[in-house]
């Protein structure tokens, strides 16, 4: 289905001043006043009230449009795991974020022993395939650390899809 293009007749602003002052007021947790106040800070005068009307006509439709965006083979996956502390325990916390951001899917698990290799394997395909099972469709690449279990997992769950092992 197309989407017809939102039009921006008959406004004094361009399109970009516009779907900047609303993606301010959505994105973050900003009042009308400190969107109009950071605009101002760029030498755009806009009043509160502009901005207000801008959102209520705008937002809806730049909402549905966010939400549209279906998972593409063009993605890219990022794995990673970090230490946490919880109630003065460690707790190992892995994530897949895809490139925009946006965290597919979280696991935290409390223990990393010298035993776990095999569950860390385990994890991180349990990772992977939860993952897959929710975007529906496999991304082409994947870029995780140079943890060794990230590799092992991928070649289980997702063999043709490229992974490319990085550290900072």
């Amino acid at each position: 289905m197309i989407m017809p293009a939102i039009s921006y007749k008959r406004h004094r602003f361009p399109p970009q001043i516009i779907a900047q002052a609303v993606w301010l007021y959505y994105r973050f947790p900003l009042s009308l006043r400190l969107v109009e106040d950071m605009l101002l800070e760029r030498a755009i005068v806009v009043s509160y009230e502009t901005i207000r009307r801008w959102g209520k006509k705008f937002g809806p439709d730049y909402a549905r449009r966010l939400r549209r965006k279906q998972p593409s083979r063009d993605d890219i996956w990022h794995l990673d795991e970090i230490v946490i502390t919880i109630a003065g325990r460690k707790h190992w916390l892995w994530r897949a974020v895809n490139q925009d951001g946006y965290a597919l899917d979280e696991i935290v698990k409390n223990r990393r022993n010298s035993k776990a290799a095999k569950r860390l394997l385990t994890r991180v395909k349990r990772l992977l395939t939860r993952v897959l099972k929710k975007q529906g469709v496999a991304s082409k690449r994947v870029i995780t650390d140079k943890l060794r279990s990230y590799g092992a997992a991928k070649r289980q769950v997702m063999p043709d899809v490229e992974h490319r092992p990085y550290k900072d």
